[in-house]
């Protein structure tokens, strides 16, 4: 499959220069750090909540998990993840666990954990099980937009 086509017309859409960086097969993005040799701090991955009746992708390092309490307290509201088949609608060009953490592409507000700052570099699903994306931080803060930032989650 490789880069999913929403995600390839928005990169190419806002200029975002980015690499491709083939891997084997994975079924984690922390399993996906290892198996490319990138430390998992520097993966950011996507995970689709849900708050009310809306959407919302959570960015967060591989290597880290939500902590919910944290992260209800930043958004003032409950949220719950979203099942298998929402996700599956939203993200209809991609693999399956294998979502872009880039919500602007899809529609989707985003909230962005803090720990992603200050490497210079970001990797990130392009869609499938085999490939990342690198892009410098600065291209990927452009991609995020204005979302917001906060502190909700930890290495565990």
């Amino acid at each position: 499959m490789a880069i999913a086509i929403t995600l390839q017309e928005y990169l190419s859409d806002n200029k975002i220069n980015y690499d491709t960086l083939p891997h084997p097969y994975t079924m984690s993005s922390l399993k996906t750090a290892q198996a490319s040799q990138v430390p998992g701090d520097r993966i950011a991955k996507g995970v689709v909540l849900k708050e009310g009746g809306e959407f919302l992708l959570a960015v967060l390092p591989a290597s880290n998990h939500i902590r919910f309490d944290w992260l209800q307290s930043l958004l003032g509201e409950k949220v719950d993840l979203a099942s298998e088949e929402e996700v599956e609608a939203l993200f209809a060009d991609c693999e399956l666990g294998a979502i872009p953490p880039i919500g602007k592409a899809y529609g989707l507000d985003v909230v962005i954990d803090d720990s992603l700052a200050g490497s210079g570099e970001v990797y990130f699903e392009g869609g499938d099980h085999k490939t990342l994306i690198h892009v410098e931080e600065e291209d990927f803060s452009r991609m995020m937009g204005h979302p917001l930032k906060g502190v909700f989650s930890r290495h565990d």
